[in-house]
């Protein structure tokens, strides 16, 4: 299998990136406004604690999964390997964060909507069903 690269960068010359150097060098233009947004403003109380636990479980100091309702926040570099839980409105999807991911949103991994599965029409359901005996 290929070493994976990202714009001509390994994923340790990535991790050896700061994000103000990530966002300038590798970020596409979404990724890359937002992050200078928030370099300026200051991340949010939100996103600091999900950095910070995801470089203590990176460590070993945390064994829990890192849970989070935003799914607004970017997959940087340092949080390849880490185990991540992500609320989709009903339930938190579980998943690790893979070098492919990196750019990308938590909110892209755990989707909303499932696919609907019709099944048949129950009694009521149209003209036809009316006078049909119930079980």
């Amino acid at each position: 299998m290929p070493e994976f690269r990202l714009r001509g960068y390994t994923l340790e010359d990535l991790q050896k990136l700061s994000i103000e150097e990530f966002a300038k060098k590798v970020a596409d233009a979404r990724l890359r406004r937002t992050l200078f947004r928030r370099l300026k403003l200051g991340f949010p109380p939100q996103w600091e604690r999900f950095f910070e636990k995801c470089k203590l479980q990176k460590e070993g100091k945390y064994k829990k999964t890192v849970k989070t309702h935003a799914r607004e926040i970017p997959i940087l570099p340092f949080m390849v390997g880490c185990k991540v839980a992500v609320h989709n409105g009903k339930e938190f999807v579980e998943f690790e964060i893979k070098p492919e991911m990196i750019g990308k949103r938590l909110g892209d991994f755990s989707h909303t909507t499932k696919k609907v599965k019709h099944s048949a029409p129950g009694i009521g359901a149209s003209r036809s069903t009316k006078f049909m005996k119930v079980k």
